[in-house]
């Protein structure tokens, strides 16, 4: 994986670079999102982050309206709630 420059970080962050996937409970399978934002209080069925140990601890587990989690998230499943996904 190259280095990012700045400019690249700061259209990351403002949803500017690649696409963006807003859903619900529609499971999202092979995925390359690099942040999930929870629009509203999400509740997590399950989810696969590439290199990560027990990111089955999220399953189950609420998510508070506006958080955003950094991680190479692959697929995510949500029981309720509302989530934009950041595509690479």
């Amino acid at each position: 994986m190259a280095v990012k420059n700045t400019t690249d970080l700061l259209n990351e962050q403002l949803g500017k670079k690649g696409t963006v996937e807003v859903f619900t409970t529609a499971a999202q399978t092979s995925k390359d999102f690099y942040a999930v934002h929870f629009v509203n209080d999400s509740v997590i069925t399950n989810c696969t982050i590439t290199g990560a140990t027990n990111d089955s601890n999220l399953d189950g587990k609420t998510i508070p309206a506006g958080t955003v989690i950094f991680a190479p998230f692959t697929a995510i499943d949500l029981t309720s709630g509302l989530a934009i996904g950041y595509n690479n």
